[in-house]
């Protein structure tokens, strides 16, 4: 593998495997400097492995990744000076205040007392937290305990951060500012691998995304060409009578020709239309012609946005959890 300055990571048939489990089964990935770079995939399907072993906090068992130009096993010192991680659950001392904290790791990375509060005030003016810099994190909100994780990654900017679910378990508004700091630290300079259970996250902050799932990437591109592979929506119906499901089910995948889902509601059915915008009406249209004609009572139709597990559907060929379905 050649060096190439233009490439914050490159990895080459990556393998890791604990037990009798490949937790990664010879993964492929390059990200360009500069980047915000998605790494989308359900749990357990390699997103936080492939960030332990690019950020040299475990060893891979077969291939080869070079980050910042530095191989991860044999340079693994340089590539440390120069990343910085970011995990699940906020790595923050509860009894400690929001500024203490960040000074903390301020002298953790050699900055002096006086440089360490310095950077900490700027961090917490700049992730809105300057009026809590006083409190104890204990009693911080969820939101506000992932900026503040995200601050102690940037007291000394890294060339590369790694963000692995940064939103996980927060609120949509929380959830948004996050996505705000992501954007702001990626125009500041520093490349950013970003691993994500939501489709939507992914889009709306990555420049380029790869799907994950059982250890291996099985798509990658701009959130607009897999938007274009997912499909252009789905279909979902709510029935009068939740004895005729069964027959609704059969008929909707006789005429739309994908998988059918069926949800919770016992009268409700989903599927996802994995054809052009301007297919969609024409396609629904002759799916409730179908149902129709054979009697079966339909309450309720609306036509909405993949949800994660229909993408899925669409990307791996199996949902992100396991659900009944059929195919024509």
């Amino acid at each position: 593998m050649s060096k190439n300055d233009g490439l914050a990571i490159e990895a080459r048939g990556l393998v890791k495997v604990y037990g009798g489990h490949r937790a990664l089964d010879g993964i492929d990935l390059t990200v360009r400097r500069g980047q915000v770079f998605g790494f989308l995939g359900p749990n357990g399907a390699g997103k936080t492995t492939t960030i332990r072993v690019l950020a040299t906090l475990t060893r891979p068992d077969g291939g080869t990744a070079r980050v910042l130009g530095h191989d991860v096993v044999g340079e693994r010192d340089a590539v440390r000076a120069r990343v910085a991680v970011t995990g699940q659950f906020a790595a923050l001392d509860e009894d400690l205040t929001g500024h203490e904290n960040l000074v903390v790791f301020g002298r953790l990375h050699g900055l002096s007392r006086a440089e360490s509060r310095r950077r900490a005030e700027e961090l917490l003016a700049g992730f809105q937290l300057a009026d809590a810099a006083g409190r104890p994190v204990g009693g911080y909100s969820g939101g506000m305990r992932r900026r503040l994780d995200i601050a102690a990654s940037l007291v000394v900017p890294p060339d590369l951060l790694f963000l692995d679910e940064p939103t996980t378990g927060l609120d949509p508004r929380a959830r948004s500012r996050v996505w705000e700091l992501v954007r702001r630290i990626a125009g500041a300079g520093t490349t950013v691998l970003l691993t994500t259970q939501y489709l939507e996250e992914a889009d709306q902050i990555a420049d380029r995304i790869a799907v994950i799932d059982h250890g291996r990437i099985v798509a990658e591109g701009t959130g607009a060409q897999l938007r274009s592979r997912v499909g252009s929506g789905t279909l979902h119906l709510r029935l009068l009578d939740g004895a005729q499901r069964p027959a609704a089910r059969e008929i909707l995948a006789g005429a739309v020709g994908e998988t059918v889902r069926l949800a919770g509601d016992p009268l409700a059915l989903s599927v996802l239309l994995a054809t052009s915008a301007d297919d969609v009406g024409r396609l629904v249209g002759h799916a409730l012609t179908r149902l129709a004609d054979a009697r079966v009572g339909v309450a309720e139709v609306t036509v909405g946005q993949p949800s994660l597990d229909e993408a899925f559907l669409a990307l791996t060929g199996r949902p992100s959890t396991i659900e009944e379905g059929v195919h024509a």
